[in-house]
C-alpha cells in the first residue's frame, strides 16, 4: 500500500513539474477590444477555445469602452496588441501604429433611430450619438450623413455617447434620437423598439474597418509573439465559419445574452462579412484617408502601404498555415 502510495505521489509529483513547464512556456500578452460585438467575436474565440494558448500565449484580453480610449492605450503600447478601426486616424497623428490582419473590409453598421424617425433625411435638426470622437463608429457616422448632404454638427449634432449599452439607454432617455450599431447591436436595438433605417452595406463601399493593430516597434522587439498572436487569431475565424454551436457559447459569455435572435445575427454577420484569409483593404484605407484629408492634411500625401505590414500573414502564408486550416477546418 505504501508503494503504491508513493508511486502515485511520484506520478502526481512529475505531472505537476510537467505542467508548470508548460505553464512557464507560455508567452503572457495582453490584448485588447473596444466594443461587445460581432467584429470581436473571434478574439474571444482565439482565448477561450485555447488558440492562443494553442500557439504559445497566455493571453489576458482587455476591453476599452470605444475605439478611441483602446487606441489611445495602443499608443501607450499597454497592450501592445489591439482589435481596431482608428489605425488610420493614429498614424497620421504620428503613432507606431499598424495592422499586421483586418477582419472587415467594409463598415457593417446600421443607423438606428427612434420610433418616428424613418429615413436619413429625418435627422436634420436630430442627436447622433457615436462612442468616442475617433472611433470606428464616429467614422461610420461621419460617412452616412456626408452620403446624404447633412453636415455633422451642423445639420446633425454629434454626440460622444459611450459604449452600445450607454448608447441604447440614452435613447431611451432621449438624450440622442439616434446612433450607428453593427449587426449584433441592431438586433438588440430593434428588440428595444427602435428602427433600422439605413444599412451602411447598401453603400457598397470598400473602407477599412476592424483589425489586428500593433506597432513596428513591437514587431521588430517581439516578432515571435506578434506571429503567434496572428495564428490565434486566424485559427479563430476558421473555427467560427466551421463551428456555430462552440461560437454561440463563447458569444453568449461576452455578449452576457443568450437570445437566440442576437447570437444568430452575430454568427451571421461575421462569416458574411469576414474572409479567411484577413488581409487588409489598401484601398479601403485610401477610402479612410479621402475622408479625413480636410483635417489632417498629411493625409493627402500619405499612402495606404504605410498603415499594414503584412509580412506575417505572407510568412503564414508561405508555411503552409493556411493550408493546415483548411484542412483542420474543412
Amino acid at each position: 500500500m505504501n508503494i503504491r502510495w508513493s508511486l502515485c505521489l511520484a506520478f502526481l509529483s512529475v505531472l505537476w513539474m510537467f505542467t508548470t513547464v508548460r505553464g512557464q512556456e507560455l508567452k503572457p500578452i495582453k490584448i485588447g477590444y473596444p466594443a461587445v460585438s460581432y467584429n470581436q467575436i473571434h478574439i474571444w474565440v482565439a482565448k477561450d477555445a485555447g488558440l492562443f494558448q494553442r500557439h504559445g500565449l497566455d493571453a489576458e484580453l482587455v476591453f476599452f469602452r470605444g475605439g478611441q480610449m483602446a487606441t489611445q492605450a495602443l499608443v501607450a503600447g499597454d497592450p501592445p496588441i489591439v482589435n481596431i478601426g482608428t489605425v488610420v486616424q493614429a498614424r497620421l497623428q504620428g503613432h507606431d501604429v499598424v495592422l499586421i490582419a483586418s477582419t472587415e473590409n467594409s463598415y457593417a453598421y446600421s443607423v438606428v433611430a427612434l420610433p418616428g424617425i424613418a429615413k436619413i433625411e429625418q435627422l436634420k435638426g436630430k442627436r447622433l450619438g457615436v462612442s468616442g470622437f475617433g472611433s470606428a463608429s464616429h467614422n461610420a457616422a461621419l460617412i452616412v450623413l456626408r452620403r446624404f448632404n447633412l453636415e455633422p454638427n451642423r445639420d446633425v449634432s454629434i454626440l460622444v455617447a459611450g459604449a452600445t449599452t450607454e448608447r441604447l439607454t440614452a435613447m431611451a432617455a432621449g438624450s440622442i434620437d439616434a446612433t450607428v450599431l453593427t449587426p449584433t447591436e441592431v438586433a438588440i436595438a430593434k428588440k428595444r423598439g427602435y428602427g433600422e433605417i439605413y444599412d451602411m452595406l447598401d453603400m457598397g463601399i470598400e473602407v477599412q474597418g476592424n483589425g489586428f493593430a500593433t506597432s513596428r516597434s513591437f514587431i521588430k522587439r517581439q516578432r515571435e509573439t506578434v506571429k503567434a498572436a496572428l495564428k490565434g487569431y486566424v485559427e479563430a475565424i476558421h473555427f467560427i465559419h466551421n463551428n456555430k454551436d462552440g461560437t454561440n457559447k463563447v458569444m453568449a459569455k461576452y455578449l452576457r445574452n443568450t437570445d437566440p435572435d442576437v447570437l444568430d445575427a452575430a454568427y451571421r454577420a461575421f462569416v458574411k462579412l469576414v474572409p479567411k484569409k484577413p488581409i487588409p483593404t489598401l484601398r479601403g484605407i485610401q477610402f479612410l484617408l479621402d475622408q479625413v484629408a480636410a483635417k489632417l492634411p498629411g493625409a493627402k500625401s500619405a499612402k495606404p502601404e504605410q498603415f499594414v505590414d503584412v509580412s506575417l500573414l505572407q510568412e503564414l502564408d508561405k508555411e503552409g498555415f493556411f493550408s493546415e486550416m483548411g484542412r483542420s477546418y474543412p
